[in-house]
């Protein structure tokens, strides 16, 4: 029996975007374990037949022996359960797995990016600083004949080429985490009131601010619409946005903030338009493929991993990046226009079904542990 470790930052994390894969894994066989920071998840993880291992991982720390710790954690869990494959997602996971399978003698390796993030998209100073740090230990921890690199769109890929971080011969291309169409699928819109939804973390980075400003725009114009930010703040992220300020929004009626939520088929059957207006390092967001799986028209910015879930004037709209006008007027078009919204939703149903499906990323994600365990 083929056994494969997943090591991810955060249970819920693997539980919405990786759970698919694992249950896949087992379907086929394998036995299925996994090395993260374990919140309130254990028991759903654990009841689809996934071995949890705590992880004391705080993704925020910058302590060098707080890391060590983390990096002995790793470095045990690999030896008792002895993996034949260990899948690494993000970037902690991804550094510290590389070496502690080194240390453990564990060769073939799958690591996975959602996006290059912070470090890579934004233009502030300490992401400046880490970058180079961060070319070097990625070209180190993915060195290896038997590991594999699994990115989700061709900007990254293009970055990670041009920074001589990997041949491109061991870079696989999945786009994206799947959907479950089945959970997420199309409803009528429930209100005469148009909802416009950001789904997200809420940092600054996934264009909260620009969301704020538009809804405050729109309303002054006299168009009937709601807006809400779907998500809470990432306090391990620097550009976590302050839960005052979130307050603050909401008392004004600028938006609404709902929080973080489990039942987002039930969201998005309120929503009649997505908004991401991100700058933050995406590699194809979940967020918006799920819009897409339900009939949601989406307007996001015009930049990596976004652009690859919409096809402009299709199936959403693609806005210039920080332009707040066009971003406005993308949305006040759809607000306008139901029958706009229903085609572009439907066009975006059928781009889910035809290219983003779970069933069709747990494949392509199978043949990789296939190739580096040949």
């Amino acid at each position: 029996m083929i056994r494969l470790l997943f090591v991810v930052s955060e249970d819920w994390y693997f539980l919405s975007h990786r759970l698919h894969l694992a249950e896949a894994a087992i379907a086929a066989g394998y036995k299925v374990a996994l090395l993260s920071r374990v919140s309130q998840h254990r028991t759903q993880i654990e009841a689809s037949g996934v071995e949890v291992i705590d992880w004391s991982l705080d993704r925020c720390s910058r302590n060098p022996f707080c890391e060590l710790h983390f990096l002995r954690e790793v470095y045990v869990a690999l030896r008792r359960i002895r993996p034949d494959i260990v899948h690494a997602v993000a970037l902690k996971p991804v550094l510290y797995s590389a070496l502690a399978c080194r240390l453990a003698g564990v060769h073939a390796r799958v690591s996975a990016l959602g996006g290059l993030g912070f470090v890579f998209s934004s233009r502030k100073f300490l992401a400046r600083l880490l970058r180079p740090v961060l070319v070097l230990a990625f070209r180190w921890a993915l060195r290896g004949r038997d590991a594999r690199l699994i990115l989700q769109n061709p900007d990254d890929q293009a970055i990670l080429l041009a920074a001589d971080v990997i041949e491109v011969g061991r870079i696989r291309l999945i786009r994206g985490v799947g959907v479950d169409t089945s959970a997420f699928f199309p409803q009528a819109e429930v209100s005469n009131v148009p909802l416009v939804v950001l789904p997200a973390r809420l940092l600054w980075d996934k264009g909260v601010g620009e969301f704020v400003d538009c809804a405050r725009s729109i309303k002054q114009k006299g168009i009937h619409a709601r807006f809400a930010l779907v998500g809470e703040p990432d306090a391990h992220n620097p550009e976590c946005v302050p839960v005052a300020q979130l307050e603050a929004w909401a008392a004004e009626g600028a938006v609404e903030w709902w929080g973080r939520r489990a039942d987002m088929p039930e969201v998005l059957r309120q929503a009649a338009v997505v908004c991401l207006p991100s700058s933050y390092g995406e590699g194809l967001p979940k967020a918006l493929l799920e819009a897409a799986s339900c009939g949601r028209p989406i307007v996001t910015y015009n930049v990596p991993g976004c652009r690859e879930v919409v096809v402009d004037g299709e199936n959403g709209i693609l806005v210039p990046l920080k332009d707040g006008q066009a971003l406005a007027a993308a949305l006040e078009k759809l607000l306008r226009d139901p029958e706009l919204r229903r085609r572009m939703g439907a066009a975006g149903r059928a781009m889910v079904l035809r290219e983003f499906s779970q069933e069709r990323v747990a494949t392509e994600t199978m043949r990789v542990w296939e190739e580096v365990l040949a």
